[in-house]
């Protein structure tokens, strides 16, 4: 089983700037200071033995997208932030171009606009013979992607894409097959209502939980949801704050942070934590430094016990 991660920024898309790039290269050019670079070679080795990924590379800003491989011919996201413009072309690259019919699934962990805004530039939603199916526990669903396409907001109207359209409403707790997975859905702590997932295919299970608020002292919640993780292959959650601002200044604001992803994670037996949903206020290196810190913190209090940390970025690809 293949995850994709198309997007993993939260609240908003967070583009890298030319500000930004301009200060990786002069980081790497001093790094490099005496070193004989005079080939493609020697310079992706130099990349690869002197700097860190924050260095060389980026989390990326699309927001919330990400493809878990079906072993068919149909498609399954979680989410259709910005990242699914990417997506979708990724996907019309791979049927070899428009000709090729396909469906593609969608759980929507709720309906905020940093998690449907890419669905508009979403190609394959505009090619006759395509099925998007929208799944989701919202009463709302179809609503907010017909809403978001109205004018005077989006040139092009919900009725007027070529791709056939399903909104299908699911119930927390019931359990769903979708191309061949079975997807239970759980209610999370966040404005207007979130919902995570429940993933399991063939003995493998991936969790998908953004956009969820964990109060630490309520021990019957926090036993819930170490429950929903249980035995997981992957949970992939929302860290997108420090534990001491999740407590504090933006207590209620419906995230959580890597210190929470850590301790559910390890009561739940859970293998791999992929942080995601990132504070557009955080860069690079600040994420890297999450991630380092959050690796410890397994080493720490972990008890022995084996936990894989990764920040997700923008292109990621995760085999289970």
């Amino acid at each position: 089983m293949k995850l994709t991660f198309w997007g993993t920024r939260g609240s908003l898309p967070t583009p890298l700037n030319a500000a930004s790039v301009r200060a990786k290269i002069a980081n790497a050019l001093v790094k490099a200071e005496g070193r004989a670079i005079s080939d493609d070679v020697a310079a992706q080795r130099f990349i690869d033995e002197e700097l860190t990924f924050a260095e060389w590379g980026t989390f990326g800003g699309n927001s919330a997208c990400i493809e878990i491989e079906t072993g068919g011919s149909d498609y399954l996201l979680c989410d259709l932030g910005s990242g699914a413009r990417a997506f979708g072309l990724s996907a019309l690259d791979r049927n070899g171009g428009p000709a090729k019919p396909a469906t593609y699934n969608v759980l929507m962990s709720h309906l905020h606009w940093d998690h449907i805004m890419g669905f508009p530039f979403l190609v394959p939603a505009y090619i006759p013979g395509n099925h998007i199916r929208i799944f989701g526990c919202h009463a709302e669903l179809e609503e907010a992607f017909r809403r978001q396409q109205e004018a005077p907001g989006f040139p092009v109207e919900l009725d007027k894409l070529g791709a056939g359209r399903e909104f299908i409403r699911l119930l927390p707790g019931c359990t769903t097959e979708i191309c061949g997975f079975q997807v239970t859905p759980k209610a999370q702590i966040h404005g207007n209502d979130s919902y995570g997932y429940r993933i399991e295919k063939e003995g493998k299970v991936i969790v998908y939980s953004t956009d969820s608020e964990h109060k630490v002292d309520d021990l019957e919640q926090m036993e819930a949801f170490a429950e929903f993780f249980r035995d997981a292959d992957v949970v992939l959650f929302d860290a997108q704050y420090s534990l001491a601002d999740a407590m504090s200044v933006k207590e209620d604001w419906g995230h959580s942070s890597n210190i929470v992803g850590v301790e559910l994670c390890l009561h739940a037996g859970a293998h791999h934590l992929v942080m995601l949903h990132h504070d557009p206020m955080f860069d690079d290196v600040r994420l890297e430094v999450v991630q380092d810190e959050t690796r410890r913190l397994v080493e720490l209090i972990g008890g022995g016990q084996e936990l894989r940390v990764t920040a997700a970025y923008d292109g990621l690809v995760l085999t289970i």
